[in-house]
């Protein structure tokens, strides 16, 4: 899909309307649900402009040229990739706004798995328009937006690359090593590597016990 931008017409809205976020950079593979929830966030006054990308490599493109990006809205599967491969391509950059994760997945370890990351929430794909209120304006307010009650982690503090970090939420999915080198385009090798790093630095040996002991950590 090619990138679009939808913004506010001048008849849209009252002069002295302000939204919430001034652009929202939107990152989703299916054309009509992006283009009805740009719509929608348009409507609610949530943000005047909303630009389309359909792939990790446009987003990571689009927050490397445009510094005016006050908000990212990444679903987590893309056309084969997995969406939070961005936050390692953003690993560089030190000025990154907030990253929320959109997804028609809504188990907990999807969710925790953004969590991980480094997003700063979660909405399921299947929620409602008042949640997507809710969601915008608790991140505009710097807060986080988690279902269950959880709040945004750390990443900073997390003993851990930004790659590290994408593998074991990966893992917490129960992803194999397999599918892992795929969708984060990495050797087996490179994955067994990370993986045995994670597992020195929560004084564990198997995938089980990695996983519970990031949960119990709060890293996950």
């Amino acid at each position: 899909m090619i990138a679009t931008t939808l913004g506010r017409g001048a008849e849209s809205a009252p002069a002295s309307a302000v939204s919430l976020f001034g652009r929202v950079l939107l990152v989703d593979d299916h054309a009509l649900f992006a283009q009805g929830l740009a719509g929608l966030i348009q409507q609610e006054m949530l943000a005047a402009q909303v630009k389309i990308v359909s792939s990790v490599e446009q987003a990571a493109d689009a927050l490397r040229h445009d510094d005016n990006i006050d908000l990212v809205l990444l679903d987590v599967a893309l056309n084969g990739e997995v969406g939070l491969s961005l936050f390692a391509r953003l690993s560089g950059q030190s000025a990154k706004p907030p990253i929320v994760i959109i997804s028609s997945s809504d188990d907990e370890g999807t969710v925790r798995a953004a969590r991980a990351a480094g997003a700063k929430g979660f909405l399921a794909k299947s929620a409602s328009r008042a949640s997507l209120v809710r969601m915008m304006r608790a991140v505009g307010q710097g807060q986080s937006y988690f279902p269950g009650g959880l709040t945004a982690f750390a990443t900073d503090d997390l003993p851990l690359t930004p790659r590290q970090r994408e593998v074991l939420a990966l893992l917490a999915q129960g992803f194999p090593n397999k599918r892992i080198c795929q969708s984060l385009d990495l050797t087996e090798h490179t994955v067994k590597t990370h993986l045995k790093a994670i597992f020195t630095q929560l004084g564990v040996h198997n995938r089980t016990e990695c996983v519970n002991k990031a949960r119990a950590l709060g890293w996950l």
